[in-house]
């Protein structure tokens, strides 16, 4: 009979590291250990906004201030944590989203209402994630210059369109999902569709085919399709969901500006690759986190936020803000080491 073998006595008992575990366990603990640092910085990041500007930063309204405008780049976010975990890139959503945003305030549009404000903004968002994808997955182009080229049209298309000008909002409907009336036990609207949104995004990223097909593709596209995956299909409909979420943010810019720009979602590119990248999303593809993303986005808003309360000069904002990514970044990656 095998007796079982005890552990070692050598008066350490040493817990396995994240190297020592097996892989599933390892990824598990390497991802908690992403999300511990980014709460860590956020709560950092709230104490500062309590100590320098107590009664301002920590009143309900600028809360809610905060979390309204995390969901337009959150929703964003989402989308493209999709992308780059596929092992892609989009640097056209912001420009989408100007350009749904016009397109969908357009007087022709207000004749619809509320319906046709938001039905506009959806298939203006996936009709050019259609177009990205077409061109990446079947056209055989690089994802940056694809996306690129997006962006330069989409920008300048929402130019030609509103002639420079702002296109105001006059459907009642819409411009009321931003009083306070419409606030929900204390949440405002645009809270509540964002949480939804990186609900469905969390459950379809890692409870579903698609999710694994998405990761299994940005890990190695040529192993995926010897799997039986079909990865250019995959990648449209990837580019599909980004242009999805760009028309969902557009929307709620419009509910929350009660206007139209050609220079709405200005970097928002930018702002949603480093909210994804500090979350624990692989640039390379392979890996990604929904609620590291999301996390991600709060700690940005927040900074934001802080900055405006102490009025702070918009280009001490920028160094600040790089300074607090790589800060954030080399925490993780030092934590995820030692773990």
């Amino acid at each position: 009979m095998t007796q079982p073998v005890s552990p070692p006595r050598d008066g350490t008992d040493k817990v396995p590291s994240v190297g020592q575990l097996p892989a599933w366990r390892g990824l598990m603990a390497r991802t908690d250990v992403r999300t511990l640092s980014l709460l860590g910085v956020l709560a950092a990041l709230i104490l500062i906004g309590g100590i320098t500007k107590p009664d301002e930063f920590l009143d309900t309204r600028n809360l809610q201030l905060v979390l309204t405008q995390a969901s337009v780049i959150g929703v964003v976010t989402v989308g493209m944590t999709f992308v780059i975990t596929s092992g892609g890139i989009d640097l056209s959503v912001g420009a989408i989203v100007a350009l749904a945003s016009v397109w969908a305030t357009t007087v022709a549009t207000q004749e619809y209402g509320f319906a046709g404000i938001l039905f506009t903004a959806l298939i203006v968002g996936v009709g050019c994630g259609l177009v990205n994808g077409l061109l990446i997955a079947y056209g055989g182009m690089v994802p940056f210059i694809a996306t690129l080229a997006m962006l330069a049209s989409a920008r300048g298309l929402a130019l030609q369109i509103t002639d420079g000008k702002t296109q105001i909002v006059t459907i009642g409907s819409v411009l009321d999902l931003g009083e306070r009336d419409a606030y929900v036990l204390g949440v405002p609207p645009l809270v509540m569709v964002f949480a939804v949104v990186t609900i469905i995004g969390w459950l379809i990223l890692n409870r579903t085919t698609f999710g694994r097909r998405t990761v299994a593709v940005g890990g190695n596209a040529e192993a995926a399709r010897l799997a039986g995956i079909d990865v250019r299909r995959q990648r449209l409909y990837l580019y599909l969901l980004s242009g999805l979420c760009c028309g969902i943010a557009a929307f709620l810019l419009i509910v929350l500006s009660g206007s139209g720009q050609n220079t709405n979602g200005n970097l928002y590119e930018l702002d949603a690759i480093a909210a994804a990248i500090i979350g624990g999303t692989l640039l390379s593809g392979g890996r990604g986190t929904i609620t590291g993303s999301v996390l991600g986005v709060l700690v940005f808003t927040t900074i934001t936020n802080i900055f405006a309360l102490n009025n702070l000069q918009s280009d001490v904002q920028q160094i600040a803000k790089g300074a607090i990514i790589v800060a954030a970044v080399l925490v993780q990656r030092r934590t995820a080491s030692t773990t």
